[in-house]
């Protein structure tokens, strides 16, 4: 499969996604007219809207109409507050964007540090010590370590706060929305600290459900690596322990690690739903839910179209992280 071909068969496949969602919104028994017009309204009124809305045309067509507004950037208006759905959704996407960057950042130091800690010490008690913590850790679902620090860490030592993104005493002027790089630009360290403290329980109950199969992946990899004829000859070769590890097992190693960072990266971003409920952050995650909950459906078609343009990107990514690994994976 060539270079160009990777990337472009993913624009068809978001577009299948997105007729998909669009479909089953469809579907469902929904009223919108009964939401965005009064009891009093009148059959002329609701014909009115229906028209406005397109409603009154058949389903293709109606896909085809929202596809044109939203290549453009018009992703309709959310039916709770008339509200236009984009800026919306670009508000609250770099909070969770920034959520999602710690999960990762602390997920791939605790697989990554895990599985050579493991491999470092394989055969004793050390590399079965991790196995058991790995395997306990993979068993429990992310938003389940949630509640378990909310209850331990939150609440019972008061160690680290665990609602919303700031002391309710800080303000914080948004630049990028990115709140800790808001925080540096005001020159506020007071507000950066509090962010930093209010980001670790959920950031650190992503990085759970994420590090367990790197370690296992990376752990595997390295065993499988060490057991073949090149690791033997490079010792014969009077090469050092960690020249080896570093200049051969690794760099075999990192291809199904890197693949399995990419699959944990894409799952982790529909993770961040729950998460940022059960933590208050104002994410895409909670405009998701509060959306469901009220039937908006122009919000929920927004917010998924969202969401699977973000699992692209990571899988284009990680696509091309792993042709710069191996470039034997390039066809011309």
């Amino acid at each position: 499969m060539s270079t160009l071909w990777r990337i472009l068969w993913r624009v068809p496949m978001l577009l299948f996604l997105a007729a998909i969602v669009f479909l089953v919104l469809r579907v469902l028994p929904a009223d919108p007219m009964g939401m965005l017009l009064p009891p009093s309204a009148t059959p002329a009124d609701v014909k009115a809207l229906t028209e406005a809305l397109g409603l009154d045309k058949p389903i293709p067509m109606q896909f085809g109409i929202w596809l044109g507004h939203a290549l453009h950037g018009d992703l309709g208006r959310t039916m709770q507050s008339g509200q236009a759905v984009t800026p919306l959704i670009l508000k609250a996407l770099p909070v969770t964007l920034q959520l999602i960057f710690c999960g990762l950042v602390l997920g791939v130091i605790f697989g990554i540090g895990g599985g050579l800690l493991a491999f470092r010490y394989r055969g004793t008690r050390i590399e079965r010590a991790v196995e058991v913590i790995n395997s306990i850790s993979i068993s429990v679902p992310e938003f389940l370590w949630a509640i378990l620090l909310i209850l331990g860490v939150g609440i019972g030592l008061q160690w680290l706060p665990f609602l919303g993104q700031l002391d309710a005493n800080l303000t914080v002027q948004p630049v990028t929305g990115f709140l800790l790089i808001d925080a540096i630009v005001a020159g506020d360290f007071a507000a950066w600290w509090s962010g930093v403290k209010h980001l670790a329980l959920p950031s650190f109950a992503l990085s759970l459900g994420i590090a367990p199969p790197l370690m296992r992946i990376l752990h595997s990899s390295l065993l499988e690596a060490y057991a073949e004829d090149y690791i033997a000859a490079a010792r014969l070769r009077g090469l050092s322990e960690n020249r080896i590890l570093v200049r051969h097992a690794l760099k075999n190693a990192a291809l199904p690690t890197v693949s399995m960072l990419g699959i944990q990266a894409s799952t982790v971003i529909g993770g961040t739903l729950l998460m940022e409920t059960i933590f208050g952050f104002p994410g895409i995650g909670s405009l998701m839910v509060n959306a469901i909950g009220a039937n908006d459906l122009p919000m929920i078609q927004g917010l998924a179209l969202t969401y699977a343009v973000a699992v692209q990107a990571v899988n284009m990514v990680t696509d091309a992280a792993l042709l710069l690994l191996n470039p034997r994976l390039r066809t011309p």
